[in-house]
């Protein structure tokens, strides 16, 4: 009668746990942990390690009564010695229980899952990213920072790009890792024309150049305004209401049609600043559903990010969807 060890998981609260169970192939297996007394012994003993005469003195019963069930235990491997000491001249066995879990299982009903779902209230953020989902549950697409030496024609260098870090952190949750490396510098997409995937932007158009090339399809874009030395960029402009936006912490969140391939998608997360850009990836991370509120499924979505710091420590930690 050998013991299957596996993996019971459990959600508390938004935080998923595991523990080890070893599961019953026998029923007299079962049986020994189905007495009410040897139940009790588990119970302590999965509180301290314990020897039987101070396991009885515990559950105030008879010495002989705990051994009884203690060989049983033992016998079904439930329970096992986990070290010995010296009483009184004797040799004194401490028991302790070998998993912090039992379970029955029939030989049927096991279902594949990609990852561990994360909670049925942000099941928009499932919706807002199914174009990147291939049916197996891995990412379809490409994440896509700015390079980080000068380039473009604000010849800017990224100091942004490792927010899609954490991004990808937070899309872990609920997709699985493709087989080709998912993230590519801005620089690299244009070389190797790879446009025409589905694409994530993280930065705006001064450090990335595929959110510069998509910013005339933007419902919210950026004001690029041309120059001696190029372009400036004044905020950002909603298409909507007329409203611009200046301040260093904001940013758009945007879903829209790949203007490069109908059939494929892009989302855009970009600030006016890298502090703005990284208002989005909280936005989409932390606080998806004020994020996506106004969010139902249509092909151009967007919204205004502003991002605050509530704790004074100088960085970042809340947000506000304006629009």
């Amino acid at each position: 009668m050998s013991v299957k060890k596996k993996l019971l998981l459990a959600r508390e609260k938004r935080e998923y746990k595991v523990k080890d169970i070893a599961v019953f192939d026998d029923f007299r297996r079962l049986k020994a942990v189905l007495n009410r007394l040897s139940w009790d012994v588990l119970r302590v003993l999965s509180e301290k390690e314990m020897y039987p005469m101070e396991i009885a003195k515990k559950l105030n019963v008879h010495e002989q009564k705990v051994y009884y069930h203690i060989r049983k235990l033992a016998k079904a491997g439930v329970i096992k010695v986990v070290r010995e000491e010296e009483k009184k001249g004797a040799i004194a066995k401490y028991y302790g229980v070998s998993f912090p879990a039992f379970g029955v299982e029939l030989p049927y009903g096991y279902r594949a899952i990609n990852t561990i779902p994360i909670p049925d209230t942000n099941e928009k953020i499932k919706q807002f990213f199914k174009p990147f989902l291939r049916e197996d549950g891995s990412f379809d697409g490409k994440v896509v920072v700015g390079s980080p030496d000068p380039h473009g024609p604000f010849k800017a260098r990224a100091r942004d790009g490792h927010y899609a870090s954490y991004l990808t952190l937070f899309l872990g949750q609920f997709v699985k890792l493709p087989e080709d490396f998912p993230v590519k510098l801005d620089v690299d997409v244009k070389a190797e024309k790879e446009e025409n995937n589905n694409l994530i932007l993280v930065g705006g158009p001064g450090t990335n150049l595929i959110t510069k090339e998509v910013n005339e399809f933007l419902p919210i874009r950026f004001n690029m305004m041309p120059s001696e030395r190029g372009f400036l960029l004044g905020g950002l402009v909603s298409k909507k209401t007329g409203n611009v936006y200046a301040g260093d912490t904001i940013g758009v969140i945007s879903r829209i049609v790949n203007p490069w391939d109908k059939e494929k998608r892009m989302i855009i997360l970009a600030g006016n600043k890298e502090v703005g850009t990284k208002a989005c990836v909280i936005a989409l991370a932390q606080f998806c559903r004020e994020t996506l509120k106004n969010f139902s499924g249509q092909n151009t979505f967007a919204t205004l990010i502003q991002g605050f710091d509530l704790d004074g420590d100088g960085k970042v930690d809340s947000i506000e969807a304006l629009e």
